[in-house]
C-alpha cells in the first residue's frame, strides 16, 4: 500500500475551509445588491450565487413574494421535495430537511422511457407525470431541463394537484429562458403557485440545490 505524502506547496492560496467559507460570502455581501428582493429571499439568494460562483446572477434573480414562507411552511410540514435530476437530489443536504423529508426522483423509473416515446418527449418530462401522486403541497425543483418545467406547468393547467413551491431553474440554451417565463406568468384557478427562479439560460442542479438548502434551513448562511 503507498504511503501518502504531502507535496511541496507551490502555490500561494488560502487552505483553511472556514476561510475560503467566511471570505466567499464576504465577497457576495460586498459585491451584490439584493435590495431589490423580498428580505426573506436575501439568504436564498446568496445561496443561489454562491452556487454560481457569478455575481453577475443577482439580477437575474426573481421570484413570488409567497415563495419562501410557503415552501418552509411545507418542508417543515414534511412535504417531500421533487427533483428533476438525480444531480440534484444529491446536492440536498440531509440534515437542513427540517422533517427528513423524502427528496423524489423519477428519472429512473422503468416506465418513463415509454412514455417519453409515446408522448414523443424527453424523458425529463415524461418522468415529471409520475409526481401526480405526491405533487399536492410539495416543494418542486427543476434544475436540468426545460421541458420538465414546461410539462409541469402543462400539468397544472389541466387540473394536476398544487405544490406549495417551484424552485425553476433548469439550464440551456433551448428553452430554458422560455420556461421560466412561463413559470413567472403561470396562472391557475386559485392564483399562481408560489415560485423561485434565475432568469435567462443560466441555471443548473447546483444552483437548484443550494435553494432548496436555503429555503429548508433559514438559520445557516450556507
Amino acid at each position: 500500500m503507498t504511503s501518502l505524502r504531502q507535496p511541496p506547496r507551490r502555490y500561494d492560496y488560502i487552505t483553511d475551509g472556514q476561510e475560503i467559507y467566511r471570505r466567499s460570502f464576504a465577497t457576495i455581501r460586498q459585491e451584490c445588491d439584493l435590495t431589490a428582493l423580498p428580505d426573506d429571499l436575501h439568504g436564498v439568494a446568496t445561496r443561489i450565487i454562491h452556487a454560481a460562483g457569478d455575481t453577475d446572477v443577482t439580477e437575474h434573480i426573481a421570484a413570488h413574494r409567497e415563495v419562501v414562507g410557503s415552501a418552509r411552511e411545507a418542508l417543515a410540514a414534511g412535504a417531500p421535495i421533487l427533483t428533476d435530476s438525480n444531480m440534484l437530489a444529491s446536492g440536498v443536504t440531509r440534515r437542513r430537511l427540517p422533517a427528513d423529508n423524502e427528496v423524489v426522483c423519477t428519472l429512473r423509473d422503468e416506465r418513463v422511457p415509454g412514455l417519453a416515446s409515446q408522448w414523443a418527449t424527453t424523458r425529463a418530462a415524461a418522468a415529471v407525470s409520475l409526481w401526480a401522486e405526491r405533487l399536492e403541497g410539495a416543494v418542486v425543483a427543476i434544475g436540468n431541463a426545460p421541458t420538465a418545467l414546461f410539462h409541469l406547468l402543462e400539468m397544472l393547467h389541466d387540473g394536476a394537484p398544487r405544490p406549495a413551491a417551484i424552485v425553476g431553474m433548469p439550464v440551456g440554451f433551448i428553452g430554458s429562458a422560455e420556461s421560466k417565463i412561463a413559470l413567472e406568468e403561470h396562472h391557475l384557478r386559485g392564483g399562481p403557485v408560489p415560485w423561485l427562479v434565475v432568469h435567462g439560460r443560466s441555471g443548473g442542479s447546483a444552483m437548484a440545490a443550494a435553494a432548496l438548502n436555503a429555503l429548508a434551513n433559514p438559520d445557516e448562511l450556507a
